[in-house]
């Protein structure tokens, strides 16, 4: 090993040599003739054939694949897929294909199927399917999604509700699963979604929950990380913003004036007892006006999924009490007149 001597620095502070360079010691050319052989994992001298340095490591890309072959595509890997968390088992299956029409072929793919045939990861993988397809149906994002299989995977290892429909414990998974990302959906909605009546969707929630926070408890007390966050029940300032966005009320003053709305109607004791969506309802009718982009209780009823008359009895309350609702913050500088709400008869 050989190197050009050092010039020192400017502040006479100690630098590393980044200019050091693997020589012959026989032949000392310079530059050096230096070859590296993969197949050895050696350094050679191309000169003399002097072995210089053993173990070479491979740096290069793997351009060798066996994924793929009968489609012709170039993928580049060195491995296979990552593990899915979401199936059991080691999942390195080898596949025989049947794509030259051989008889032979033909029967080893028969013959290797049955073998490998796992009727556990089939079950699962027809249910994240539908789970995913529910989700793509109403634009529900993929951590919802994932998390719902997650918990239906937790149920179907627990090997709990063998007597229940799976389809009622898809929707209560996704039911769930809506809550714990912060993205809450109704029963009626997880109803138009699966068809799965309210009722059964009520009491299968129950029942997983239950189950959920008792698997919590006893990963806790086996020092996992794994636990499970008991949702809490769905509140109308959190349909504000997905209701604000479906009617064209994108501005933040309708989800802020709403929201605001939403969680003072605990102060309201007429209102105290109603359902969050028709409490939504009236909130975004309310809002709607004071800003200036009135929506009437027809729209607001189709995407919140409540009549019209209820929306407007919920707003009777509203009105009753708008001095004390409204913060003056929200209509300042022009922003919204209290003369734009509609007078109740």
């Amino acid at each position: 090993m050989m190197a050009p001597p050092e010039k020192p620095s400017a502040a006479g502070e100690w630098s590393e040599n980044l200019n050091m360079t693997m020589i012959c010691k026989d032949c000392k050319e310079v530059p050096p003739n230096l070859v590296e052989e993969f197949s050895s994992g050696d350094m050679v001298c191309g000169s003399c054939g002097l072995v210089l340095g053993d173990r070479i490591v491979d740096t290069r890309s793997e351009w060798r694949t066996f994924a793929n072959d009968d489609q012709g595509n170039d993928d580049p890997s060195r491995v296979g897929d990552g593990a899915n968390p979401l199936l059991n088992g080691s999942q390195l299956t080898t596949t025989i294909s049947f794509q030259d029409g051989n008889a032979r072929s033909r029967d080893l793919m028969r013959t290797q199927n049955k073998s490998s045939n796992d009727k556990a990861t089939k079950g699962l993988l027809a249910a994240y399917k539908e789970i995913g397809a529910h989700c793509d149906a109403v634009n529900i994002p993929k951590n919802v999604s994932d998390t719902a299989k997650h918990l239906f995977k937790l149920v179907d290892d627990a090997k709990a509700f063998k007597g229940k429909s799976q389809e009622a414990i898809i929707a209560g998974c996704i039911f769930i699963a809506c809550r714990q990302c912060g993205v809450p959906r109704t029963f009626r909605e997880i109803y138009a979604l699966t068809k799965v009546s309210k009722k059964d969707i009520g009491r299968t929630f129950k029942v997983l929950e239950k189950f959920f926070a008792n698997d919590s408890e006893d990963k806790a007390k086996a020092a996992q990380n794994d636990t499970y966050q008991t949702t809490s029940s769905t509140n109308a300032s959190e349909l504000c913003v997905r209701y604000c966005s479906q009617l064209g009320l994108s501005r933040q003053s309708f989800v802020k004036v709403s929201q605001g709305l939403a969680e003072k109607m605990s102060t309201v004791g007429d209102l105290a007892g109603r359902s969050p969506l028709s409490v939504a309802a009236a909130c975004i009718y309310m809002a709607s006006y004071l800003l200036g982009r009135p929506k009437t209780p027809k729209e607001i009823s189709a995407v919140a999924g409540v009549s019209d008359g209820t929306i407007r009895t919920a707003y009777k309350y509203l009105y009753q009490e708008r001095e004390r609702l409204i913060e003056p913050e929200w209509i300042a500088n022009g922003k919204g007149k209290m003369e734009n709400l509609p007078a109740i008869s």
